[in-house]
This record gives structure tokens, C-alpha cells and sequence, in this order.
């Protein structure tokens, strides 16, 4: 390589500068000082390390001049693909010009392979910049908006702190509180659970984004959490004080396909100063849920009213889950009751159910009433064995690890 082609990568960066400013669209939407600053020093790095290994040296420290470049075009938010466009572009001017300009006893002999190891050369290095410098900004942006929900389910002011993470405090939200259940594959004794259970969550929150417009502002970890969906997203008014029937069980639906298991949530909304409030609601509803073995799917308040009215903490639910105790010694009654309740009363489908004859049914239900002094045929000994059930569940599954706001089990 001779000495004049050194001396001529000034004027080789400026040609080719002025290349990408007229024939590249991208290039040519940038401000003056990014075309003429940051461009014209990548393209001089580029065309200094050309030079090198078409002559037989090492690159040196190029290759690192050439990533905090592209970490810095990163950080300014100009794509990918334009920049490898532009290099690929003009790595095969610059291997024009420099070729033209160097002895023809001096050019590499194979011209091609040259070629494709520079090439080799450079997009990985700008391609692992650019990564490195998005993992960067998606881990702060992450912890940003940990910290804003965070914020928000404390009650604490937020916002200096959305302001700074650029995130829109909406006036109302959907306050969803989420079970995520383990994927089958999390039992597997052949993989690495956590990552597993980690590539779950992953999905869920790339289509949680992706369905709410990025908008949600979520703290979940693999087992579950809270999710702030603004209340503008759904198809309700904003200042709706109820959801809709099924208004959020197309969104439940998509977590879950994505996600690969069946996940449960519960949903309270609120206006944003009363998240805290509808947060622990929520939690408490879906700790409900889970307890009662309901199916998988969205629940709001007016679902399960009776429900969660019933198992709150007191001496009214203490008292409600004993008066099933005689039935302990005749799990065939208390199967019965159970299925005769969750059929709607009717005698013939609890039979079919059950694989009885119905009078065997009625005689079952009359062995209830003697023996808890409850008659299933009244109003009044039904409403206290359906609420003495639903207790009694409640209080058997007290075991369960219910969740706290931020997706982590109660100690």
C-alpha cells in the first residue's frame, strides 16, 4: 500500500461523506453535524482499518473506536440497518477507491476474500454495539418503570420520577392482579427451570407491550404480580367505576397463549390516587380465587362479591367454617352437596354427575340436613351451606402462598 493512499483518507472520508448525504436517504434526513461530525470519523476509522488489513496489519484499536461510534448512534436512536447499509455501502466505494489508487503489484491477490473479512470485521463490531448499548437502555428503562409502579402502589408522589423515565401517568387504571402458574417444563428434570420460568415471563411482557401499546406499567415476577393498564386502553369510559363482563378476557387469553399456561387474574379500577387500595383488593380477590379452585381466567368484584365477602378475616368466618365439620366422617355427603350446588340445584344433573340415581342424591341431601341441622330445600339452610362451603374451602387452602403487589409469596 503506498504512502499516498495514508495521506488521501481525508479526502476519501469527505467523498464519501458526501456520498451517503446525496444517495442515502437515511443519511440525508440526519442534521449537518451528525453527517459531517460522527459519520465522517466512523467513515475515516473505517477506511484506517480498510487500509490496515489490506496491507497484512492489524486493525488495532478501530474496531473499539469504531463501537463507541456506533454505541453513540445507538444512544441517538438512528436504526440499525442504516448504519450497516452505509458501511456496507461505502466499504465497497472505499474498496474502489483505495484499489484505484494502490500499485497494481501491490493489490491483494484475492481481492473477494479481503472483501468478506473486513466485512466480517465490522458488522459484528457495530452489531455488538448497538446490542449492548439496548440492553443498557432497556435494563434502566426496566428499573425505571420498577420503581414507578412501585411508587404507584405505595402511594408515594411520581411525578418528578415518570417524567424522568418518560412514562404518561394516565388518570385511571385497570388494576390487575395476575397468577402466572409454573410451565410444564419448569418440572423437567432435564432443563434449567429458571430459565424456563424466566422465558415465560418473557413473553408475557413482550405481548402484554404489544397489546397495550406499551402503555401497561407492570411488576411481575414468574410466578405473578400487579399490572397497571390504563383505563383508556379497554373499550370502557375512562371514569367507568365497573369493568365490563369479559372486558378483560381477550387480554387474559393472549398472556396466556403466549405465556404457554393458564393464567388467572382478578381486576379492580381506580383512579390513580386510590391504587394502593384497589392493588390489595385485587390481591385479596384473586387470593380468593385461587383458594376456591375457580378456572383459570379474569374476574372482577361483581363475579365472586359473595365469595370474597364471605372469607373475610373475622369470627363470622371462623364460625361459618365449622358448621360442615359433622360431614368430616362422610366425604360421599359432602361431595354431593358441593356438586349440588355448583349444578345449579338440579337433582338430575348432580345424579349423572355423580353416576347415582337421583332419589340416592335426595336421600344424601336429607343426611345433610340431619346431620348439620341445614336443609338444603330452604332458602335459609341453603344461603348458610353456601356460604359454609365456600368458607370452609377458604380456610383449607389457607396454606396457599398468596401474592403479594410486586409478584413475590407472602412469608
Amino acid at each position: 500500500m503506498t504512502g499516498r493512499t495514508r495521506h488521501d483518507i481525508h479526502a476519501l472520508s469527505r467523498q464519501l461523506v458526501g456520498h451517503f448525504a446525496t444517495h442515502l436517504a437515511p443519511c440525508a434526513t440526519l442534521p449537518g453535524d451528525a453527517t459531517h461530525g460522527d459519520i465522517t470519523t466512523v467513515t475515516r476509522i473505517c477506511l484506517e482499518l480498510t487500509v490496515d488489513m489490506m496491507s497484512g496489519a492489524e486493525p488495532d484499536g478501530k474496531v473499539e473506536r469504531l463501537q463507541r461510534a456506533a454505541a453513540e448512534w445507538a444512544r441517538e436512536g438512528i436504526p440499525i440497518d442504516t448504519v450497516h447499509h452505509a458501511v456496507h455501502e461505502g466499504f465497497t466505494l472505499a474498496f474502489d477507491l483505495l484499489l484505484a489508487q494502490t500499485d497494481p503489484r501491490e493489490r491483494p491477490r484475492d481481492t473477494a476474500r479481503l472483501m468478506l473479512r473486513i466485512i466480517d470485521t465490522i458488522t459484528p463490531a457495530v452489531a455488538l454495539a448497538y446490542v449492548r448499548e439496548h440492553q443498557a437502555a432497556a435494563a434502566e428503562h426496566h428499573t425505571a418503570v420498577h420503581t414507578l409502579v412501585s411508587a404507584l402502589l405505595a402511594g408515594h408522589p411520581t411525578s418528578t420520577m415518570a417524567r424522568v423515565a418518560g412514562i404518561e401517568i394516565a388518570p385511571a387504571y385497570l388494576v390487575v392482579a395476575m397468577s402466572i402458574p409454573a410451565h410444564r417444563d419448569e418440572s423437567h428434570p432435564r432443563v434449567d427451570t429458571k430459565v424456563v420460568a424466566r422465558r415465560k415471563l418473557r413473553r408475557l411482557q413482550s405481548e402484554l407491550a404489544e397489546r397495550c401499546g406499551g402503555r401497561a406499567l407492570s411488576l411481575l415476577s414468574v410466578d405473578g404480580g400487579t399490572v397497571l393498564i390504563p383505563r383508556d386502553v379497554g373499550e370502557a369510559p375512562a371514569d367507568d367505576p365497573e369493568v365490563a363482563p369479559g372486558e378483560l378476557d381477550p387480554l387474559i387469553t393472549r398472556l396466556s397463549h403466549a405465556a404457554g399456561v393458564s393464567v388467572t387474574a382478578t381486576v379492580i379500577p381506580a383512579a390513580t390516587e386510590a391504587i394502593p387500595e384497589a392493588a390489595d383488593q385485587a390481591h385479596e380477590l384473586l387470593d380468593t380465587v385461587l383458594r376456591l379452585g375457580r378456572p383459570p381466567g379474569s374476574y372482577r368484584l361483581a363475579d365472586l362479591v359473595l365469595e370474597y365477602q364471605v372469607t373475610r378475616p373475622g369470627p363470622g368466618l371462623d364460625r361459618l367454617g365449622t358448621l360442615l365439620d359433622p360431614l368430616d366422617d362422610y366425604p360421599d355427603l359432602m361431595e354431593t352437596l358441593r356438586c349440588h350446588l355448583d349444578n345449579g340445584l338440579s337433582r338430575q344433573r348432580t345424579a349423572r354427575q355423580l353416576h347415582v340415581h337421583a332419589n340416592t342424591v335426595d336421600y344424601r341431601l336429607k343426611r345433610v340436613n340431619e346431620l348439620t341441622g341445614l336443609d338444603p330445600s330452604r332458602d335459609t339452610g341453603l344461603w348458610y351451606l353456601r356460604a359454609a362451603l365456600i368458607a370452609r374451602t377458604y380456610r383449607d387452602c389457607a396454606g396457599l402462598p398468596a401474592l403479594r403487589s410486586g409478584g413475590f409469596p407472602t412469608p
